[in-house]
């Protein structure tokens, strides 16, 4: 049995297409007790990926929070893994207002990552951004949009490395700049920093392949008959060979090939329930594609692994079986794909 990757929950699924014009948003604490209750064959979670997002986290907190966070969460008896920075309260591109707040969100994440570390409770991981910008405002002036967005990540950037921390991209098709596969390797080239990568969720690269909000960076042909799955495991090769150097958080998961949206947030990948019989990824087998290189060989490009069920109704969400399911699912992938 391989114990790293270590095993990490995200907590943001409680907040991610919840609020007034969805379903109610998830407590902290009933997303950690779940986490924690989870256990299959005498396994259980390692940690928890945080989104620093209200009502779960204030951002403004500052020490105070960032300790009350750390008891909340060495309670349960998990580890603090990668975090995704607020940056909705402003943008990437856009004013000098929004892309200020942009960065000051990089800043107060980075400094609630630096207690963690120092007190040990977080070992691993990243902070996620993404452009918080969408598609079709990025679409208004896609050149001058996306110099912007290369700008206001290098300030992002540059101020991660006073604290160590590393910034990752994440895949998704609701991200304007960012809604493509060439769009990320685009910006990432740009950016030229050491200190920033992808993050790769496998519910949102599947739809990189089949060319959502980008038709012109389709890899799936269209029409693709789902039955023939040599075409699409060559679709995700191509993918991976192209997004895996850059790779330095991973999401495992599951998608039916449809997009998805609740709440206030924009259509994307659909996450499915780890054994949905919709599912077009073969998981594990999928999975190795992002954490062996080319030849085959592990790339232990990171330290843990975690599954985001964004979007989960809330019927599933509060069903113990359900994160028992996925602990379940990472476990097989770690088995496939782990190191001792």
């Amino acid at each position: 049995m391989n114990n790293f990757p270590k095993i990490h929950n995200a907590t943001w699924p409680g907040l991610v297409g919840k609020g007034p014009d969805s379903e109610p948003v998830i407590s902290l604490d009933q997303m950690l007790k779940m986490t924690a209750a989870a256990e299959v064959d005498g396994i259980k979670f390692d940690g928890v990926d945080l989104g620093l997002l209200g009502p779960h986290f204030d951002i403004e907190s500052g020490k105070d929070g960032a300790k009350a966070m750390a008891d909340k969460v060495a309670s349960y008896n998990l580890q603090i893994g990668s975090l995704v920075a607020p940056i909705w309260a402003g943008s990437a591109m856009g004013d000098q207002s929004a892309r200020d707040t942009f960065v000051d969100m990089v800043k107060k994440t980075c400094e609630a990552a630096a207690y963690w570390n120092e007190t040990g409770i977080r070992t691993s991981g990243v902070v996620r951004i993404d452009s918080a910008a969408g598609v079709g405002d990025w679409a208004k002036d896609p050149k001058g949009n996306s110099k912007q967005i290369v700008e206001t990540f290098q300030r992002a950037c540059d101020v991660a490395k006073d604290y160590g921390e590393k910034l990752a991209i994440e895949g998704e098709i609701c991200w304007g700049g960012i809604h493509s596969w060439k769009h990320v390797i685009e910006i990432l080239e740009a950016v030229d920093r050491p200190n920033i990568g992808f993050q790769a969720d496998m519910s949102h690269t599947l739809l990189y392949t089949m060319g959502y909000n980008a038709p012109e960076h389709r890899i799936l042909p269209e029409n693709y008959d789902w039955k023939d799955r040599s075409v699409l495991t060559s679709a995700l090769k191509t993918l991976t060979d192209a997004l895996r150097p850059w790779t330095i958080d991973f999401h495992v998961a599951q998608n039916d090939g449809t997009v998805h949206g609740t709440g206030s947030h924009d259509k994307t990948g659909r996450h499915c329930q780890a054994n949905d019989p919709n599912g077009k990824l073969n998981v594990v087998e999928d999975a190795g594609l992002w954490l062996r290189d080319g030849n085959g060989q592990l790339t232990k490009a990171f330290k843990h692994i975690c599954w985001d069920g964004c979007m989960f109704s809330n019927e599933v969400m509060m069903k113990q079986e359900t994160w028992n399911n996925i602990l379940g699912m990472l476990i097989k992938v770690r088995n496939a794909h782990g190191w001792n």
